[in-house]
């Protein structure tokens, strides 16, 4: 079944800072809603660790990695993690003693481990059953 588009439902861009539709650009040429016009993107890095540039094309925002090469917009917020839900703010009065004597428990719950940042070499054959993911 072959469902026609209508006017304006072709191309409906999103606010980076909230997700809601946006229908204003800001000062960088970014879409954003209403309540983020005055609202700069910060700087931006690429997954190699580059840094990226905004850059304006017939199609909306992109930006480029000099590395990696062009990205869409929507790739490159879901790297950055641009938009941060208000429950991980940190508070913005002082913690009590009580509040930083559980942090310091769950702290030790989870235990100090030390983390490895090396990169694993994983070797997949064609007979692995992981050789298609």
């Amino acid at each position: 079944m072959n469902i026609p588009k209508r006017y304006g439902e072709s191309r409906i861009e999103n606010c980076p800072f909230c997700g809601r539709q946006a229908i204003i650009e800001n000062d960088q040429g970014v879409p954003v809603c209403m309540a983020h016009k005055e609202k700069l993107m910060p700087e931006l890095k690429c997954i190699c660790g580059e840094y990226l540039f905004m850059q304006k094309g017939k199609f909306g925002v992109y930006f480029n990695c000099l590395r990696c090469g062009n990205q869409n917009m929507k790739k490159v917020l879901e790297i950055n993690d641009i938009m941060k839900p208000e429950s991980t703010l940190r508070p913005e009065k002082p913690l009590t003693k009580d509040q930083m004597s559980n942090v310091k428990e769950n702290d030790k719950k989870m235990g100090d481990k030390p983390v490895d940042n090396k990169p694993k070499n994983i070797v997949i054959r064609s007979d692995d059953p992981n050789y298609f993911d």
